[in-house]
């Protein structure tokens, strides 16, 4: 089995072809997805199709991205996530790649987000580009992460160094690999992969982005986070069964889920 651990398949050209995704996901043993928010107005669509399908999760969040949208408190995310759909906080972080200038509204919004994970006690989703040392720094002064006082979380779709990977880890987070983890140029990435334990890793397709070999360049759905699997399987020498169920395992753990 794999666990698609992030996805926004609520994106309207995911969205409209639900029961041919589904039908995928089922086919390639992909028995649970993560359908994860990315700003406000739109997390009611979020939150119905968790509320639709057994096997669908979601999480509560504005994106670092998101720039001219509605400002989410730590009491405004902690009152969306009570719901037993809700599972993570997220997803928050900082981005200094695409967006440039004066920030500081991006770190304020990151630093409200993990407000919420620690009173709600949910886990945090977290993206980072070109900001970790900030990221870290934020999450060190807020006390995210368990050896903190706070919750667990995920460092998604992660591209950052081993170095980053760590301090993440140590602050009791998981990392989570994409589709990039399977590009023949993400030399980097895979000495990351290959150093963590697969103890502290998951696997996700952040579809409809991101789409890994050998489907790359098309539209990426959850089913393909079997290639990911494959190729981390592959990657680090271990038997695929055991990236499976240690992937999936990662995935009960982290956010707190019943096994099925």
């Amino acid at each position: 089995m794999y666990i698609d651990s992030h996805c926004h398949i609520n994106f309207p050209e995911l969205a409209s072809r639900m029961p041919e995704l589904l039908q995928r996901m089922q086919e390639n043993g992909v028995t649970h997805a993560l359908c994860v928010s990315v700003d406000l107005p739109d997390f009611p669509q979020v939150l119905a199709l968790a509320e639709q399908y057994p096997h669908i999760y979601a999480s509560v969040g504005v994106h670092p991205d998101y720039q001219d949208t509605e400002e989410p408190s730590a009491e405004q995310l902690v009152a969306l996530s009570n719901h037993p759909k809700i599972i993570a906080i997220g997803e928050t972080g900082l981005d200094y790649f695409r967006l440039k200038g004066d920030l500081e509204w991006q770190r304020e919004r990151f630093r409200q987000h993990i407000r919420a994970s620690r009173i709600t006690g949910k886990p945090l989703i977290i993206h980072t580009r070109s900001a970790s040392e900030d990221t870290i720094r934020i999450m060190q002064e807020e006390g995210a992460g368990t050896t903190q006082g706070g919750a667990a979380g995920v460092m998604h779709c992660f591209t950052e160094s081993l170095e980053i990977a760590l301090a993440a880890v140590e602050m009791g987070f998981y990392i989570s690999f994409s589709g990039i983890l399977t590009f023949k140029s993400a030399k980097d990435l895979h000495a990351v992969a290959k150093a963590l334990p697969i103890e502290r890793i998951l696997i996700e397709t952040d579809s409809p982005y991101l789409a890994p070999t050998p489907h790359r360049g098309k539209m990426n759905e959850p089913a393909f986070v079997r290639h990911v699997g494959e190729f981390l399987a592959d990657l680090k020498q271990l038997p695929l069964q055991q990236v499976q169920e240690a992937t999936s395992n990662n995935f009960f753990d982290l956010f707190k889920l019943k096994r099925e």
